[in-house]
């Protein structure tokens, strides 16, 4: 008589599972996994959990991403003029950072509005700012010839800064430089503590610390060349 004896009382013991059961078992175990992730997303999306609104256009966000890229666009349009002009390898490549850099900052955050639907322009500057950028003057001078926004160059100080050459470029083009991070800083440290977006907040924060690093280094710069930094806006 062959197979395995079993005595009174005692139950048939189960044969372990093949190599083929093993492997149906675990691709069974696999699709209830997945089957069960899948329901566990959908009831966060019916509950709203993980959900965020999208910024409107008066909100922190939109409105830093807004103005910051055009302060941004500025600062490029200064750091080309310099890798044109400038004959300072020094000077040179301080220009080239800040041109590659603002350019793709300022790409991220018009790209962000474009996904949230809204405009790259309208509404007051600084405004989503509330009272925190009160007090800051806008220009140095008055009328149709104002700067936007703090430590930008007005278009007086732009035509100027192009009719130089040689070292007087390079000090004129630090000391608009510096004014113009200067007057970014604010924006930027208001933005990193208030905007409701996470990539925003982390955004507003690299450029407040890089470009206060900046600020630092090209008042170096600039009294090592002679000059000395415009008044802080």
């Amino acid at each position: 008589m062959t197979g395995t004896a079993v005595r009174p009382g005692q139950e048939t013991p189960v044969p372990a599972p093949g190599p083929r059961g093993r492997g149906l078992r675990a691709a069974l175990l696999a699709v209830i996994a997945v089957a069960l992730v899948a329901l566990g997303g959908g009831l966060a999306v019916g509950l709203g959990i993980g959900q965020q609104e999208t910024p409107t256009a008066d909100s922190v966000d939109a409105g830093f991403s807004r103005d910051m890229a055009l302060h941004h666009r500025q600062g490029v349009e200064m750091a080309n003029l310099a890798l044109e002009r400038s004959e300072d390898a020094e000077v040179r490549q301080l220009a080239f950072d800040i041109s590659s850099t603002q350019t793709n900052q300022a790409g991220r955050m018009e790209g962000w509005l474009s996904l949230w639907g809204l405009s790259r322009s309208g509404g007051e500057h600084m405004a989503w700012m509330g009272g925190a950028h009160a007090g800051h003057d806008t220009s140095s001078t008055s009328g149709a010839d104002r700067a936007p926004m703090p430590g930008m160059a007005t278009e007086a100080e732009l035509a100027d800064l192009r009719s130089l050459t040689g070292t007087a470029f390079d000090v004129e083009f630090l000391r608009l430089m510096t004014r113009h991070h200067q007057g970014g800083f604010d924006m930027a440290q208001y933005a990193a503590g208030n905007a409701s977006e996470t990539a925003v907040r982390t955004l507003a924060r690299s450029i407040a610390d890089t470009q206060a690093a900046e600020v630092t280094t090209m008042v170096g710069m600039l009294t090592a060349r002679g000059g000395t930094p415009l008044p802080a806006p």
